[in-house]
């Protein structure tokens, strides 16, 4: 699996219905695990309902958006809320059909499990 490099797209002038959010690139951890790969992205400040996770093209595209929260009126901040956008280019290996994915406490698995034609097995002997 490798980081998409697929260039976002500019636009000279944002249109007037658009607010202008900065987005980050979420800290990613991929692992391998039995049956294919674990990527954990540590997403402060996201609600299940405000992610969006896509595979097209054999990308992977993980993107959030972070609403502030509605304690009051902001006096003192010392970071930025920013929304979420990560890309990563599937190989053939990858299952995207079960793909799966869970959020607890900010930080989302997503499950990526091999598919069965490339998932190791064991070749019985038969005797004639």
């Amino acid at each position: 699996m490798m980081e998409a490099t697929i260039p976002a797209k500019h636009e000279e002038r944002a249109p007037e219905t658009r607010e202008r959010r900065m987005t980050v690139m979420p800290p990613v951890d991929i692992f391998e695990v039995e049956n294919g790969l674990a990527v954990v992205a540590d997403m402060p400040g996201v609600d299940r309902d405000q992610i969006d996770i896509r595979v097209e093209n054999d990308i992977l595209t993980i993107q959030a958006t972070v609403e502030p929260p509605a304690q009051g009126e902001l006096v003192y901040s010392e970071y930025a809320l920013a929304n979420y956008h990560r890309q990563f280019r599937l190989s053939e290996k990858v299952d995207t059909e079960n793909i799966r994915a869970e959020l607890k406490n900010g930080v989302l698995t997503i499950h990526l499990p091999k598919a069965e034609a490339h998932r190791p097995r064991r070749i019985e002997v038969t005797t004639s």
